[in-house]
C-alpha cells in the first residue's frame, strides 16, 4: 500500500523510541515482508489509525472493550484512572483487574453507550501517563441488539 501520487510532499520528522523497541519493529518489518522500509511501515500504521478514527460512530449505540496495561506505581495514576472511570459509570458495564507483576496491571473494561461517550472515555484513559498499552475494540450495535434495558 504505497502513497498515492497526490498525497502531497513527504515530510521528515524524528521519533525517539527505546533501542529494543526499534529493533523489535525492524524485525517485525523483516518478518512480515509487507513494507519496503521503516518509513513505509510507519505510514501503514498511521493510515490504519486514521481509518480506525474514521470508523467511529459517535451518534450510535456501541458495545466494546477497552484493554489497558499500566504501571500502577506511576505517580498518582491509579487515582486518575479511578477519577475518570467514576465520570463514566453509565458507560462502564464491568471491569476486570489483573496484577501482572509488582508494577504492571491489566485492566479490561466492558463498555456500552453512545459512541461519543465511549470513545471519549477510552481517549482519556489511554492518554494518561503510565498507561503503556491500550486498545479499544468497539462495534456499533444499531438495531441488532436491544440496549434499552
Amino acid at each position: 500500500m504505497g502513497c498515492p501520487e497526490n498525497a502531497g510532499e513527504l515530510v521528515r520528522f524524528s521519533v525517539a523510541v527505546p533501542e529494543d523497541m526499534l529493533a523489535g519493529f525492524d524485525a517485525l518489518i523483516a518478518r512480515r515482508g509487507d513494507a519496503r522500509n521503516r518509513s513505509e511501515a510507519i505510514r501503514d500504521l498511521m493510515r490504519a489509525a486514521l481509518v480506525r478514527e474514521n470508523l467511529r460512530t459517535p451518534d450510535e449505540q456501541v458495545i466494546g472493550s477497552l484493554t489497558m496495561i499500566y504501571d500502577h506505581h506511576t505517580g498518582d495514576l491509579t487515582r486518575r484512572l479511578d477519577e475518570v472511570q467514576h465520570d463514566y459509570t453509565d458507560e462502564i458495564v464491568s471491569t476486570m483487574h489483573v496484577h501482572l507483576d509488582h508494577h504492571n496491571c491489566l485492566e479490561i473494561l466492558a463498555l456500552r453507550g453512545r459512541g461519543a461517550r465511549v470513545y471519549e472515555l477510552a481517549d482519556k484513559l489511554l492518554g494518561l501517563r503510565g498507561v503503556h498499552h491500550g486498545e479499544l475494540t468497539c462495534a456499533a450495535t444499531g438495531a441488532s441488539l436491544d440496549l434499552s434495558a
